[in-house]
């Protein structure tokens, strides 16, 4: 119980505008707002409470990667919350369409399922975030949340996973999947490095992998790379890094919430252009951990921590 209380409570967020900021327009009180966001509409304050958690990914579109990710962070979630109303949905459209083309589920946009759920009746509203970092994806959560926030009599949005880097006594999300990772990964042996594939993006927030793999670094992770699909560092920046060490062992390892196509196929598949058969033929011993982030019990904790943020925020 103790730790659960210590799990939920941290500081709170925002910037503190300068005092002789006498008149900050709208957007700039916008931008202030960081953290767990919270609004309350003050024409809805006499509505009856009727509360909901809605927990929003990008998605998974193959059945077995959603059974063995998808749903079991779910049902966690629902374990730390219970007698809580908890929906779903997916932040892309295109794993919409493919999670019900193969597995037969149909998830709603987030867009679709506040609709949904203001028609139900719902009037307060925490949306729990299953994004890596304040990416492009998370940001069009934000833009939601400020489009809908009037429509609840309260509506709350949650912090992604790595969000706080330990800046003015915030925790460092960043710092604690280092810890959680390792601890989820087999022992590593000592000419192996562990090579951590993760998307990538154009958005800026593309840094936040080189916060992580300083993380690594700090913790004495020093066989430890991030490297991205399609954003910064790839690949080819981390091979020579390896044969500069004398590492000739690897074992592949996706920073994504399931495994999909990116994780079966791009990072481990058979095919010539995979990152196994590029190190393959560059002389490396290759090992592949195929799971997702929401398989690993130690992430998974993290996951339930930042719902259990945007649920509390809502019932203060």
């Amino acid at each position: 119980m103790e730790k659960e209380k210590a799990m939920r409570t941290h500081k709170g967020a925002g910037y503190t505008l300068h005092e002789e900021v006498r008149k900050p327009t709208p957007a700039l009180l916008r931008a202030s707002q960081i953290g767990v966001l919270s609004y309350d509409e003050p024409s809805l304050a006499a509505q009856e409470d009727k509360d909901a958690l809605l927990v929003v990914s990008y998605g998974a579109a193959r059945k077995e990667a959603r059974e063995a990710a998808v749903e079991p962070l779910m049902e966690a979630i629902s374990e730390a919350n219970p007698e809580t109303d908890i929906f779903e949905a997916y932040t892309s459209s295109i794993m919409r369409a493919k999670a019900k083309e193969s597995a037969g589920v149909e998830i709603l946009s987030a867009e679709e399922a506040l609709g949904a759920l203001l028609q139900a009746g719902y009037t307060r509203v925490a949306i729990a975030s299953l994004h890596l970092f304040p990416g492009a994806e998370y940001v069009g959560l934000v833009e939601l949340f400020n489009a809908c926030k009037k429509k609840f009599k309260r509506l709350v949005l949650g912090a992604p996973l790595m969000y706080w880097m330990g800046q003015e006594e915030q925790r460092d999300d960043a710092a604690d999947l280092t810890k959680a990772l390792r601890e989820s990964l087999p022992p590593q042996a000592e000419d192996e490095a562990v090579l951590v594939m993760a998307h990538g993006t154009q958005h800026p927030s593309n840094s936040f992998y080189a916060a992580l793999q300083t993380r690594f670094e700090m913790a004495g992770w020093d066989r430890a790379f991030v490297y991205t699909l399609a954003g910064w560092p790839r690949l080819e920046h981390i091979t020579p890094v390896l044969k500069e060490k004398g590492i000739r062992r690897v074992r592949l390892v996706p920073l994504m919430l399931a495994v999909g196509a990116h994780a079966s196929r791009d990072m481990a598949g058979d095919a010539p252009g995979s990152h196994r058969s590029k190190l393959l033929a560059e002389g490396f011993e290759v090992e592949v951990f195929q799971k997702g982030l929401g398989e690993l019990p130690a992430v998974r904790e993290l996951y339930v921590e930042r719902a259990n943020e945007a649920w509390d925020k809502l019932r203060q």
